[in-house]
């Protein structure tokens, strides 16, 4: 059930009168979506405002998953997506996202907002395998103060055989110290 604090362009709103309250004040952009001004910004709004775009298909992954959870302030500009379900999908190409045909494990997955996205298992996984300071950051931000978060990811990657595995369980590694350093001061 799509939340009553989101709006969509030519849902109940057009884009002028969405246009309009956003200069009045009232509405803020979110995501793909307007939110009163006044509301909280949650998890499962941010997620809620990516529903057209993810449908029951697709998960958010990545840093748009970082974004879900709240480790970032803002949507990335493209949002990177994988298949929720197991049956391949025939995607049209969008400038919007970035989309990897590769099922997520249903284990991997939370519903929030009424859309699917990774874990912030998951999340922290993914972001680590990705070999840039834009994931790494946000790997950081998504881990932060859970030490157990990191062991499990660690400890994940260390049994299976991943593309990417040595640089991000040395990335962890290195969450993980920074952790204990911060703990024991």
């Amino acid at each position: 059930m799509a939340s009553p604090f989101l709006y969509y362009v030519d849902d109940r709103l057009s884009l002028a009168e969405l246009t309009a309250a956003r200069l009045d004040g009232h509405v803020v952009e979110l995501g793909d979506a307007y939110i009163p001004a006044d509301a909280v910004e949650t998890r499962a709004l941010r997620a809620g405002s990516l529903a057209a775009l993810l449908g029951d298909t697709l998960a958010a992954t990545h840093l748009t998953a970082a974004w879900v959870h709240g480790a970032l302030p803002a949507p990335p500009e493209r949002h990177t997506v994988q298949r929720a379900v197991a049956k391949r999908l025939h995607r049209a190409p969008s400038r919007r996202i970035v989309y990897r045909d590769l099922a997520v494990d249903p284990d991997d997955l939370v519903l929030v907002g009424g859309v699917h996205l990774t874990t912030r298992l998951r999340t922290v996984i993914d972001l680590a395998r990705v070999d840039d300071d834009d994931h790494a950051r946000a790997c950081r931000l998504v881990a932060a103060d859970d030490p157990e978060l990191v062991a499990a990811a660690i400890a994940r990657l260390e049994r299976g055989v991943l593309p990417h595995k040595r640089a991000a369980v040395a990335l962890l590694r290195g969450i993980a110290a920074a952790q204990a350093a911060v703990r024991t001061t």
